[in-house]
């Protein structure tokens, strides 16, 4: 026993990782030391602590391409989430790496993420151009080790470190890694895991917004099939279910896509480790590669995907709208809130003095949900609305 009456445990390493994986027990720790009440392992802890926080629950209610009005099928930050998790952990289990620490990033990775998608991104780093800018990665670095407020000794989650390097290093087509703060050394590959999940991320949202696509009407099964890898799944499926219907193949052939990269992405992943001669993380941090990615082949097929996705669902012309109202939204309630920072709440108002008057209403801006954006800019702005 110890102060304050608690026991101190050892947390239990799972006996069954990979050399490479990071492990718990070799965590390079948080940022306050604390005592615990079990032994679950340090990653384990972090994927829990994410889920009880209120940045997560928030997830639910933030557009992923469609705003939260439009329709209750289509996917939000939050069950975008929940599916990079699944994928990341069925390819993490294949290579024998750490799943919670897989899961904690993919559960962790878009908590930063504005209202309105990379809309609200673009607009609140306009806004903040001169008070430090703004982008969603660094913006979920902040959630997690000063924003949240559930403990009595600290700021933030506390989560270990291997966390929040991977959550300031996340890559995608959108999303430029964020490294150059000193505690993270700029440069340096991130953990296996970390890597694993920029590529989840991207088959996660490339099969999910294919499915929310033709439930909208935005795309068609005749535009998808101009794109190779849709038509060789899709005719495959086909072929395997003569008597299904459209929407039965439709989801039989993103089932059999997500199933494709999964393997793809174990097979060549593996290759790479191998053939880099990595045995540990600290041989990952020596030789300073990135290990995991697609073969050539799938990955020529899915640069096409990805390109009909941007040419015929992101920039078509009802998603194109909702960005120009989302603009007008943010940049009201921003503006607004500048000039006149005693309608935000009050202990947002005393924040302001310590972290300055923008970077406060940033952060309020960047923690609302579609919803409450929607219902906070007609509180503001339109008169017979109760404020």
């Amino acid at each position: 026993m110890h102060k304050g009456g608690m026991m101190r445990f050892e947390s239990v390493e799972r006996p069954d990782l990979a050399g490479y994986a990071a492990k718990s027990s070799e965590s390079s720790g948080r940022r306050y030391k604390e005592d615990y009440r079990d032994n679950r392992p340090a990653f384990e802890r972090d994927r829990d602590r994410i889920i009880h926080c209120a940045a997560f629950r928030r997830l639910e209610y933030k557009t992923q391409v469609f705003v939260n009005h439009e329709g209750d099928y289509y996917r939000t930050r939050l069950t975008h989430s929940l599916e990079v998790a699944q994928i990341g952990k069925a390819v993490a289990r294949r290579l024998r790496l750490n799943e919670e620490l897989t899961e904690a990033l993919a559960l962790a990775h878009d908590l930063g993420h504005t209202p309105f998608g990379h809309t609200g991104e673009e607009v609140l780093n306009r806004l903040m151009d001169g008070h430090g800018g703004f982008e969603h990665n660094r913006q979920s670095l902040r959630v997690v080790d000063e924003l949240e407020e559930r403990y009595a000794d600290f700021n933030g989650l506390n989560l270990s470190f291997e966390v929040r390097e991977g959550l300031i290093k996340h890559s995608s087509p959108y999303d430029t890694p964020s490294g150059q703060i000193d505690e993270f050394s700029p440069g340096i590959v991130p953990v296996i895991e970390a890597q694993l999940i920029n590529y989840a991320d991207e088959i996660a949202y490339n099969n999910h917004d294919i499915d929310d696509g033709l439930k909208s009407g935005y795309i068609t099964f005749e535009q998808l099939s101009e794109v190779q890898l849709w038509r060789e799944v899709y005719m495959d499926v086909g072929d395997r279910f003569p008597n299904a219907t459209p929407d039965r193949l439709k989801h039989q052939t993103i089932s059999s896509l997500i199933g494709m990269f999964i393997d793809d992405l174990t097979v060549e992943t593996s290759r790479m480790i191998s053939e880099n001669m990595i045995n540990s993380v600290g041989d990952l941090r020596r030789v300073n590669r990135l290990v995991v990615g697609f073969s050539p082949e799938l990955a020529r097929k899915n640069r096409e995907l990805k390109q009909f996705l941007l040419n015929n669902l992101y920039h078509h012309y009802k998603v194109e709208r909702m960005r120009v109202k989302a603009e007008r939204y943010i940049c009201n309630l921003f503006q607004t809130y500048t000039n006149y920072p005693t309608l935000l709440p009050s202990k947002y108002v005393r924040k302001m003095e310590l972290m300055g008057r923008e970077r406060v209403i940033c952060d309020y801006i960047a923690g609302m949900t579609d919803r409450f954006a929607l219902d906070e800019f007609k509180r503001l702005f339109e008169p017979y609305e109760r404020v």
